[in-house]
Order: structure tokens, then C-alpha cells, then sequence
């Protein structure tokens, strides 16, 4: 795939002119003060083109596969046991100074790092011991080793959320994190007082005895663990949600007025729509088409996507801005949602109701009929949405049934709207995104907040309209700001690397699924796999794999295009009601096209790459929280049904067991190895399977089998299943267990033998 670059300075200053490749001893030592480098930049450092780029690739994976550089994030390279540039981090100690120090929350073996604040925000807050940071690592001017704060994140390792457990002798915390095996013995005076079920976030002290619990004191009572909504709060306040607003923030939001017409184009006699779930309560886009009248233009569309103007009511530097950069992104529940704005504003004057006027930054697309943009601009515009509509409402009108709100608007808009995503999408198939079907599941709560239903999400076609217009407008906003040369957060997606590519082809050669050895990845080639095995047994599991053969997707001050989307340049622009990063770029357009005063300010451009991390950082936090809250939902829904038997299939393999997806419910849960029969099993990573030392038979990665649910935890979200299958047979190519795979299984009794009775563990 032919991937674009945005032109742009480099960080990095030219070592030298051209004169061949480096010595090795010359390379570390880039690679030691510049940690993180990719292979674009050290070429660039050191004046290399053609042939000797390319010997310079080689020499890095020679480098690498000597252990004295390890590759991150796919094309970037960093010194053996060096800190990651930027990382998560635990505030472990304060010493005689009174200064802060921290640790990798994944580094037992690295080194502590001294704690200091931001140079462009030295407010980001007062962080203390047991605090989970996320920090730039540093080397100060005497050559010791610092970490920026960046922001402050959830709670570490030194605080506990945990359910309280009382008896006669004492009162205990149980950790309601499912990996936690380690409870707390609350030792304040006020823990009697405390209720059986209540949660409770606690301070992790010291522990008794050698090999006893450890002590505790509580901080908090968050809630109750019958309490419908709680495994919501579980995940707030397990992975650092920030909840609410400020006064401050908030007493801005009830000072906003409604928009006028003063230096905005008029556009209330366009006739745009909202199209949205249908619960949804905020509605930050809204889209209309027509036949482009250009005759030069034959068979062209033009497309309008109005987006709320939140740049008009958040302020660079006010308090709403400040708590919307913290937040990063609204944060999404079955039962709730955190907002990254207040009601005031996400569902008030930012939200593009039916009928009443609202500012907002639109963009006028205009396409041909081979489906490629041809030309666009932006405007700042006041709008009045002619109608709000849900996914599956316009999909039925347009489908032959249309009810009495959509009946008068088939013609005139909605029609239009899919004879325009027509053409589009003759563009999107020729561009070839990488086409992965994800189904997702939607968890209805009931009046009494108790799960109600989990139904699989529906795949229409309205869903498919509104996702391109969406990403058009995106790449239009990215294409508009590197053409005046305006500093902007892109939205890249990394070229897998060839660690995962290696795996994926190992595991397709188990399947019998051709991989040249050497094939670059790109978008078309992964969708012809896609294709040619959709009709197969293995179309699941191979849709699975090649999913988990992708980079993560991330905001980055510089860019690199985005791989799945098969786009050279993209940014987020579409919903700056619910993520920051789009709310950045509506500043940057403002600035870039004169649309008025309060565009991108030059201290925002000079914390870009930070705000960028910061805002990376809360998309994870809030994944990983609404993950969580989904899985104890779904656990809870499920535990009056412990001892039922489930079709599932095989997501996971590991050395420990398999995980089982319900077909069902979507639920994932755990088949421990002890439960798999009576012999060792070996785990084969190449393969995805664990291989029966014995026997040889196998429970492979996609296989479809039968469980009944033996344990559901709703105050965890675990699930552990019994298998109740017969494993496959053998690997018909004859491969058994090969030195070196990891062997698991129980434990030799006295009187066994190699190859002698099945063994249990």
C-alpha cells in the first residue's frame, strides 16, 4: 500500500552528511539518546538513502535478534531494558527531600525515576504515594533519570477495591479484580462498623505475617455490591474514571447561551438529519446529500456533515477545558455514561437537536461518480436538524417501510443520502479498508437495573452510511490543516509488525491457509484472506486472529498514516462532543481557515505530542473500564443459569486453559486445564492449541464445543466453564509435542510413569 507522509520537521538533527552506514557501537549510541526511534528518523540522522536505508534495516534486526535493541510499537527501536519514552508509573516512594519517586507499573527491574511536574502544565496535579501516573521518562541535564507527569491516572498496586467480608474474628477486604488473590485484614477502629457487601476502597499496609494478609485501612465507601449500578462504579473507580465536573466547569456550561447568526453561514435551509442509536441522548453529527449540479461533475454528489461546535462554548485554558483534556473522552456503560462535557452542554447546546438552531463547523464535500472526493470546504455555520432518526428507522423507510416521521422525508433526504453512499462506497472498495467483522453485543438494563437481555448488534446498512461520511469528513479535516501547514493531532494506525505477521502465518500454515513467507501486510491482501475463508469452518477464528494481528490505533502529534483505514492521512473530527482529540482539531481549523478567536492557541501547539499521549492514555483506561463493567454484567446475568450448558467456541489459548466465547451471550469465560481430561497438555504458541502429551489430541484455537457454566462472579466478571467436548484428533501431518512448548498438567503421583495411566491434574 502506497502510504503518505504529512511533510514535517524532524525531531531529530542530521548526525552527519552522508558517508555510509554507522559503526554498530556509533548506532547504539543514537539509539541510547534518542529512545524510541523509528527506522525513517535514525536514517535521516545519519544522511542515509537507497541501498544503504536498507542495509541499515538489516543491521537493526541484526541488532535486535542480539538482544541489544528491542523493536516498540512496530517500526520504532529502543535500547535493551531502556524505559519506554512514555509509561505508566507507581509513586512507590517520598524521600528525606520530600520529593516523589516512581516505577514502571510492569518494571520490578527498572529503576526509579524522580517525580517532576510538566513544563507546560505545572498544575496537572498533586499526585502522592500509591498514585498511578502516566510520565515522560527523562534524562536531566546531570544525566539522571526523571519522569515528567503527564497526567494522573487510576489507583496502583498500594490501594485495594474490595468488597467487605465481616466475621466474628475479624473484618476483610476481597478484591473485587479477578487476578487479585490478595485479600486485606481492615485493622482501623471504624471497620466494625462497616456492612457485609459493602465496597470499599482501601490503603494496602503491611502484612502481619510472612505468608499472611496483608493490613488495611479504608479510605471509602464507594457502594454496595447488590447495588444494581455497581458494576459500573467497580470500573470507575478501578481503573480512575474522573466522575463529574468541577463548580467551575460547571458554572461555565450553565453560563453558555444559545448560538446566533453573528459571523456564521446561514445553513437552517438545509435539510440535514441526525441518525444515531436509538437511545442515544447527545447528537454530535448530522449529514445531507444531493446531486452535485456541476455539468463537469456528471453522476457527483455533494455531501454536507455538520458538526456541533463545541470550540464556541470550550475555551482553550477555561475550566471545561481543562476537565475535558483530563477526561480524554466520554466513557461509555450499559447503565450509564461519564461524560467528557456536562449535560448542559453534551446534551444541550452541543447537541444537534430536531428543530432547534445550533452552531456547529460543517464541512461541503463534493465527489464524483467514481466515488472519490474531488473537493471540499469547511465553514462555520448555524444549522437546525430537520429530523432526529434512529439506525434502524431509516434503514426500514429506505427498505419499503416507513413510518409516519420518516414518510415525508424518503424522498427528499433519505433517499438522496444512500444513492450518495452508493457512489461513495465504489471509492471506499477501490481504497480497500481492512474489512474485519467485529459482531457486538448490546446489554439492555431493565427499570430494576438488572441486565434484561444481551442481543446481538444489528449490521445495517445506515451504520455503514454515517461511518463513511464520518470518515470522510475526517480526512478532509486532516487534508485541509496539512495544507495550510497547521500543527494537528492525527489518528494513525501503525503497519503490523513483523512479530505478528510471523505469528499469523505460523498459524495459518496449521490451518492449510496460504501466507507467502515475506508478503507485506496490506489492507487488500488481509481482506482476500478474509474472502476466500468466509465460507470455511475456520472463518471465525481466522477473522479473530487477523484482528489480533493489528497494531492499536493511537493519537500522534506526527504522522504516519492510518494502515486499516488504508489512508494516508486521517484525523478525528466528528465527535467532539464525547473525545478531545476531535475537539483539538475543530481549535485547529478555526485557526488555520480565520473562522474566529478562539482557534488553537500556541501554548496548546507546544503540548500537542503531550496532549496526545494523555488523551491515548484515556481511551485505554476507558476501553479496559468499560470492558470490565460488560464482563461483571454479563457474569451477573448468567448466575442463575450456573450449571447450563452452552455452544461456545475457542478464542483463546494459553499455557493455564481456554477461553470460551458463548455463542449466546458473546460471554468469555475460562475452561482451566485441569478440566480437560485426564492427561498433560502441552501448549504449542505456533499452532494456538494445547496438545495432549500422550494421546496427541488437541482443543485448538476456533474450535466449537460444549460447556456447562460451573462458576459466575458478578463481583469479579469471571466465569469458569467445565468442558464438556471430546478434544480433536491428533494432527493428521503427524506433529506431536515438540521440544521447547510449554508442558502443563498435574503433577507426577508416586506410582506414574512416562506414557503410563491419564493423569488429572
Amino acid at each position: 500500500m502506497a502510504r503518505t507522509r504529512a511533510p514535517k520537521a524532524s525531531r531529530f538533527k542530521s548526525a552527519r552528511p552522508a558517508q555510509g552506514l554507522p559503526e554498530r557501537d556509533a548506532l547504539l549510541e543514537y539509539v541510547r539518546r534518542h529512545p524510541d526511534a523509528a527506522r525513517a528518523e535514525i536514517a535521516q540522522a545519519f544522511g542515509l538513502k537507497g541501498a544503504d536505508r536498507r542495509a541499515l534495516r538489516e543491521m537493526l534486526r541484526e541488532l535486535e535478534e542480539s538482544g541489544a535493541l528491542v523493536r516498540r510499537g512496530g517500526r520504532r527501536v529502543s535500547e535493551a531494558g531502556a524505559l519506554p519514552p512514555v509509561g505508566v508509573a507507581d509513586v512507590v516512594e517520598r524521600d528525606a527531600d520530600g520529593e516523589l519517586w516512581v516505577r514502571l507499573t510492569q518494571g520490578e527491574d527498572t529503576p526509579n525515576a524522580r517525580l517532576v511536574p510538566d513544563r507546560n502544565e505545572p498544575a496537572a496535579g498533586a499526585p502522592g504515594l500509591g498514585d498511578r501516573l502516566l510520565v515522560r521518562f527523562e534524562r536531566s541535564e546531570s544525566g539522571d533519570l526523571e519522569a515528567r507527569l503527564i497526567k494522573r491516572l487510576g489507583q496502583s498496586a498500594h490501594r485495594v477495591l474490595g468488597v467487605v467480608r465481616k466475621s466474628n474474628r475479624e473484618v476483610r477486604v476481597e478484591p473485587v479484580d479477578r487476578r487479585s488473590k490478595q485479600s486485606l485484614v481492615l485493622t482501623d477502629p471504624g471497620a466494625r462498623d462497616l456492612r457485609d457487601g459493602d465496597l470499599v476502597l482501601a490503603q494496602v499496609g503491611a502484612a502481619e505475617r510472612r505468608f499472611g494478609p496483608h493490613r488495611g485501612k479504608v479510605l471509602e465507601v464507594v457502594g454496595r455490591e447488590d447495588e444494581p449500578r455497581a458494576a459500573s462504579l467497580i470500573a470507575i473507580h478501578t481503573h480512575g474514571i474522573p466522575m463529574g465536573f468541577t463548580p467551575a466547569a460547571e458554572a461555565e456550561a450553565e453560563a453558555a447561551q444559545p448560538p446566533t447568526l453573528a459571523d456564521r453561514e446561514d445553513l437552517r435551509d438545509v435539510p440535514f438529519v441526525t441518525i444515531d442509536p436509538a437511545d442515544a441522548r447527545d447528537h454530535d453529527d448530522a449529514v445531507y446529500a444531493a446531486p452535485d449540479d456541476d455539468a463537469k461533475n456528471p453522476g457527483g454528489w455533494t455531501v454536507w456533515v455538520a458538526i456541533a461546535d463545541v470550540a464556541a462554548y470550550v475555551r482553550p485554558g477555561s475550566a471545561l477545558d481543562e476537565e475535558a483534556r483530563e477526561k480524554g473522552n466520554s466513557v461509555y456503560f450499559p447503565d450509564r455514561v461519564e461524560p467528557m462535557l456536562p449535560e448542559r452542554l453534551s446534551n444541550g447546546l452541543c447537541s444537534l437537536r430536531e428543530g432547534e438552531n445550533r452552531a456547529c463547523l460543517a464541512v461541503r464535500m463534493v465527489f464524483g461518480a467514481d466515488g472519490r472526493k474531488r473537493s471540499h470546504r469547511f465553514v462555520r455555520g448555524l444549522m437546525r436538524s430537520a429530523a432526529k432518526l434512529a439506525y434502524e428507522q431509516a434503514q426500514a423507510a429506505v427498505d419499503g417501510t416507513p413510518d409516519d416521521q420518516t414518510r415525508p422525508l424518503l424522498e427528499p433526504i433519505l433517499k438522496p443520502l444512500y444513492a450518495a453512499y452508493a457512489v461513495m462506497k465504489q471509492g471506499r472498495d477501490a481504497r480497500s479498508p481492512l474489512a474485519i467483522d467485529s459482531p457486538e453485543r448490546k446489554i439492555v438494563i431493565g427499570e430494576d437495573g438488572k441486565v434484561a437481555s444481551i442481543t446481538p448488534r444489528a449490521s445495517l446498512e445506515a451504520h455503514r452510511l454515517i461511518e463513511e461520511m464520518m470518515i470522510q469528513a475526517n480526512v478532509a479535516a486532516a487534508e485541509t490543516l496539512e495544507g495550510k501547514q497547521t500543527p494537528l493531532i492525527y489518528r494513525i494506525h501503525d503497519t503490523p509488525s513483523p512479530e505478528k505477521i510471523q505469528s499469523l502465518v505460523e498459524f495459518l500454515a496449521t490451518l492449510g491457509v496460504p501466507w507467502s513467507k515475506g508478503e507485506a501486510p496490506r489492507t487488500d491482501r488481509f481482506n482476500r484472506l478474509l474472502a476466500d475463508t468466509r465460507e470455511g469452518p475456520h472463518r471465525e477464528i481466522i477473522n479473530e486472529v487477523v484482528l489480533r494481528s493489528q497494531m492499536q490505533a493511537v493519537y500522534s502529534a506526527d504522522n504516519i498514516g492510518h494502515f486499516g483505514l488504508n489512508l494516508g492521512r486521517y484525523a478525528h473530527f466528528t465527535s467532539p462532543i464525547r473525545r478531545y482529540a476531535d475537539l483539538i482539531v475543530h481549535r485547529a481549523l478555526i485557526r488555520a481557515l480565520g473562522l474566529g478567536d478562539d482557534g488553537l492557541t500556541d501554548r496548546e501547539i507546544a503540548r500537542l505530542k503531550d496532549t496526545a499521549e494523555s488523551i491515548t492514555a484515556a481511551e485505554r483506561r476507558a476501553m479496559a473500564a468499560e470492558r470490565d463493567a460488560t464482563d461483571r454484567y454479563v457474569a451477573a446475568f448468567l448466575s442463575d443459569r450456573v450449571g447450563a450448558e452452552f455452544e461456545g467456541r475457542i478464542t483463546g489459548v494459553t499455557r493455564f486453559g481456554l477461553f470460551v466465547r458463548l455463542a449466546e451471550t458473546g460471554a468469555d469465560g475460562l475452561v482451566p486445564v485441569s478440566r480437560l481430561g485426564s492427561e498433560y497438555f502441552v501448549h504449542d504458541e505456533a499452532a494456538h492449541a494445547l496438545v495432549g502429551e500422550r494421546t496427541g489430541q488437541r482443543w485448538p484455537l476456533g474450535m466449537t464445543v460444549q460447556v456447562r457454566l460451573a462458576e459466575a462472579t458478578p463481583i469479579t466478571g469471571g466465569l469458569l466453564f467445565d468442558m464438556l467436548s471430546d478434544p480433536a484428533p491428533p494432527d493428521p501431518r503427524g506433529v506431536r509435542p515438540r521440544p521447547g512448548m510449554r508442558r502443563r498438567g498435574p503433577p507426577p503421583r508416586p506410582d506414574s510413569r512416562r506414557g503410563g495411566p491419564p493423569r488429572r491434574r
